[in-house]
This record gives structure tokens, C-alpha cells and sequence, in this order.
């Protein structure tokens, strides 16, 4: 796939973060894409930059869906073939995905199956919608956002993460296992699985609006949970004001998105070179490169304190060495 001019792409998640850049990127060497997402707004302002720095005749369109409902996706699809006028399409990125139910021991189970419906339900969802427009093209591919999560289900000893990680090893299972599947049943189709470090993208804010706490707007209560998970951790906030914390919680997210290792454009640039290149496995980031390597080379001991440490020495997700 040496150049996407012509070809027909759909980008879920495209409102914010790699999403918008994937669209962007893709728009401006001549590829219609098509997006959804739950925020119009986030989408129109995409679609705006996008239709600046692209092609005449380029076609760049929108589509309010949540992709944890898989009807929602089915009316996506079905906007898709009218909208570009298309009886296919060439790529599938299947880029959403939100954070959260951080504890199977401690969360809302609500919140644990929301984060799996939209970061694993979605990625499934969204392909069997549009496989019919996949398989009708003359060659196209799927490419699956995970995570290095995906492969190390962890954001250090003293955080437990456990939904979102589940998700994401789901997310790379099921892209490994369509290499033969597509091979056998399909050998004109092909799948690719990102697995990004930290990049600079707006995930912790978009993860908290998406479970009713956006940092701004947090009740008494739960901050209460929130003095009492980092209590655990050994931070004490008891001096802080409730106010203190939302404005807090508000500057990390910021901070995760503002002071990343890699942009967010960076991350979009490596991932389209993969599946120019025809890569299955696409690596995003220095960090995520060193995490693969030192759990390969350390299984065992992945989920220690003393790993996290040598993490941490190896400057991965933005530490200095130290």
C-alpha cells in the first residue's frame, strides 16, 4: 500500500488524539475518510483541519456513534456506503478506546464493562459492521489500536488497571488471530495491531467524562474515592481541598496529554508507515519499544516493583533515567 490517495478509510474515534491525526494524515494524501465519534463538536473541528490540508475533491465525513453499541456501528456503516457512495472500503482503523475500572476489587462493575464494551467491544463491533465494505474491496486491511498494555497489564505496582488491559490483550489476541484467518478465508485482507507507549492525546480527560467524572465537576463523594485510592498508594491528600483535587486531577490530564514523549501526530506518522510497510506489529513509541523488549526478556518478573524501577532507568513514558 504504497500510497492512500483514492482509497476509502474509516477511523472510529476520530473527534480527538491519534483518531484526528489518523484523519488529517490520511485526508491530506487524498483518502475519503469517514469518522464517528460521540462528540459532534470534537468531529467538526477534525474535519475542519483535515478538509484544509487535503486534496480538492477529498470527502471527509462524520458520524455520531457510540462504538459500544454495535447498532450504532451498523448505522455507521450503512452512513459510510450512502455518504462516499461506496460499495467498499479500503482500511478500518479501529482507534477508540477510553480508560477506567482500574479494579476488579474496588470498582463499580458498571464502569469495568464500560471500559471493555467501548475499548474491546468496539474494536469487534466496528469490524464485523464493516466487514462486508472490507472483504468487497480489492485489498484492504484492519488496523487495531492496542496498547503496550497488551502486553504488559500493568501501569505500575501500586495502580491496578485491570479493564483496560483486559481490553487491550483482547484487542491484540483477536488481531493476531485474524493473520491466519484473513490468510485461509480472506487472503486479500490483512490486519495490523498498534500497541502506542504514552502518547500525547487527551485519553484521561475524554476516559473521565466517559464514566460521569469530569475532573471539573467531581462530587464530594467521589473525591472521597479518590483520598482514598491515592491513601493507598501512600499519597496523603488529607490537606488538600476539594477544589485542590479537581483542579489537580484536571492539570494531570493535561499534563498526559502536553508533556508526552510523542505527539500524537508522531504516533499517527509511525502507524500509517506501518501499514504502508504491510507491518502485522507496529510498535509506537520508544517507550513502548523498550517495555516489549524487557517483557520478553523478563516475564516473571513484569509486574515487581524492581521492574518498574529499570522502567523508570530506561526513561520510558517520559522519566529521565533516574
Amino acid at each position: 500500500m504504497e500510497t492512500f490517495d483514492g482509497l476509502i478509510a474509516v477511523v472510529t474515534g476520530g473527534g480527538t488524539g491519534m483518531g484526528r491525526e489518523l484523519v488529517r494524515q490520511l485526508s491530506a494524501e487524498g483518502c475519503h475518510v469517514a469518522m464517528c465519534d460521540v462528540s459532534a463538536e470534537n468531529m467538526e473541528e477534525s474535519r475542519a483541519i483535515a478538509i484544509a490540508g487535503a486534496p480538492s475533491g477529498t470527502r471527509v465525513t462524520t458520524f455520531v456513534a457510540d462504538v459500544a453499541e454495535r447498532a450504532q456501528l451498523d448505522s455507521f456503516a450503512s452512513a459510510v456506503r450512502d455518504g462516499h457512495a461506496t460499495d467498499h472500503i479500503d482500511l478500518l482503523f479501529n482507534n477508540a478506546g477510553v480508560g477506567g475500572g482500574g479494579s476488579f476489587v474496588l470498582d463499580d462493575s458498571a464502569e469495568w464493562e464500560r471500559t471493555f464494551a467501548i475499548t474491546w467491544g468496539g474494536v469487534y463491533g466496528s469490524t464485523r459492521a464493516f466487514f462486508p465494505l472490507l472483504h468487497a474491496s480489492a485489498a484492504g486491511r484492519v488496523v487495531n489500536t492496542s496498547s503496550v498494555n497488551g502486553f504488559w497489564a500493568s501501569l505500575g505496582p501500586a495502580i491496578p488497571n485491570s479493564a483496560y488491559s483486559a481490553a487491550k490483550f483482547a484487542v491484540r489476541g483477536f488481531s493476531e488471530s485474524l493473520i491466519t484467518d484473513f490468510a485461509l478465508n480472506a487472503p486479500h485482507l490483512h490486519v495490523s495491531v498498534v500497541m502506542p507507549g504514552h502518547i500525547g492525546t487527551s485519553i484521561v480527560l475524554n476516559s473521565g467524562l466517559a464514566h460521569g467524572r469530569n475532573p471539573k465537576e467531581m462530587t464530594a463523594e467521589q473525591l472521597l474515592e479518590v483520598r482514598e485510592r491515592t491513601a493507598k498508594m501512600g499519597l496523603d491528600l488529607s490537606g488538600a481541598s476539594d477544589e485542590d483535587l479537581r483542579q489537580g486531577m484536571q492539570a494531570q490530564g493535561e499534563a498526559f496529554r502536553d508533556s508526552a514523549p510523542m505527539s500524537a501526530a508522531e504516533a499517527a506518522t509511525v502507524i500509517l508507515t506501518g501499514v504502508r510497510n504491510g507491518d502485522w506489529r507496529i510498535l509506537v513509541g520508544d517507550d513502548a519499544v523498550l517495555l516489549d523488549e524487557m517483557v520478553r526478556a523478563t516475564p516473571a518478573e513484569a509486574y515487581t516493583p524492581e521492574f518498574m524501577q529499570r522502567v523508570r532507568a530506561g526513561g520510558a513514558f517520559g522519566f529521565t533515567g533516574q
